[in-house]
């Protein structure tokens, strides 16, 4: 059954160019009403021009698309509000927000400004935050959303340089873990997506050309659409680039139990391989889960001591 947007509207931050621009040209084609918002700043954040998002909406609507331009700054909760309003009088709602604004200022720790640091936190956790909340109480009366968070390798696993994003990814996972949770009730469903793809954010990186044309943004917005249809998963990490797609987890070890008398360093070092096992991992529903799991061992420790 081929996906279908009709009748749905998107808010796609971020819009005016690499992932944005291919995220809103997808949902358009499958007839997604889109809101177009890019503040059209440099890749530092810097500047502002509204060019950008208004050629996208330009191609939507030769494209026999509906859709509108946006200069929201997603980190001014003002203009966010004022976004959402434009795409209620317009559409009368909003179905999707795909969270992809964002930029780069990479440093070494040593070398980075805390500025630089709090500047891309603010854009990439923050902006999504704000954007999120603008439309959650929106989704929740409807009874229906769909959001995609925009995490990145670089803060699942790590990149040199690039503290200040990285630390912003994750967040945006934690994010997501407790708004599906939140959402589920209201069939708001929320993902992340962990794209790689040749954009002015990556060009940098991946020097080698040949490279660069296999990532091409089309490519990670077929995840970003799975992620965000009627029948879209939630509290899922998509990985995608270059035609690849993956699912990341977070998942816990089995572990062990020490009793009182042995719950000191040496006694946890003692014990490294079986603690680090990866034999028996597992996913967390939530994060009370950790804690019973805990007290479980706890509580058998205790019974088979009182046997003894």
């Amino acid at each position: 059954m081929s996906i279908s947007f009709e009748k749905r509207v998107a808010i796609v931050t971020g819009a005016g160019g690499g992932l944005g621009r291919a995220h809103a040209l997808a949902l358009a084609s499958r007839g997604a009403r889109v809101v177009v918002n890019d503040l059209g700043g440099a890749r530092d954040g810097t500047g502002q021009s509204s060019e950008a998002a208004a050629v996208v909406v330009e191609q939507i609507k030769q494209a026999g698309g509906d859709a509108i331009a946006n200069g929201a700054n997603v980190t001014n909760p003002d203009d966010v509000e004022g976004m959402v309003a434009d795409a209620i009088e317009r559409w009368g709602r909003v179905d999707i927000l795909i969270n992809n604004a964002g930029v780069l200022r990479d440093k070494t720790f040593a070398k980075m400004t805390l500025d630089d640091f709090r500047f891309v936190l603010d854009v990439h956790l923050m902006g999504s935050v704000i954007c999120t909340k603008a439309v959650w109480d929106l989704m929740r009366k409807q009874a229906y959303g769909r959001i995609v968070m925009t995490t990145s390798s670089s803060g699942l696993y790590g990149n040199f340089g690039q503290s200040n994003y990285g630390a912003a990814k994750m967040a945006l996972v934690g994010l997501m873990n407790t708004l599906a949770l939140e959402g589920q009730k209201y069939d708001i469903r929320v993902n992340s997506l962990a794209p790689t793809a040749a954009t002015r954010m990556t060009e940098d990186i991946i020097p080698d050309k040949k490279l660069l044309e296999l990532l091409t943004p089309e490519s990670v917005a077929a995840g970003c659409l799975t992620l965000c249809h009627e029948d879209a998963p939630s509290r899922t990490i998509l990985c995608a680039g270059a035609g690849g797609y993956a699912i990341s987890r977070i998942v816990e070890s089995e572990g062990i139990h020490l009793p009182v008398h042995q719950q000191n360093p040496d006694e946890v070092l003692k014990h490294w391989d079986a603690i680090t096992d990866p034999q028996r991992q597992s996913e967390h529903a939530f994060g009370g889960k950790q804690i019973e799991k805990f007290l479980t061992k706890a509580a058998a420790h205790k019974r088979s001591v009182v046997r003894c």
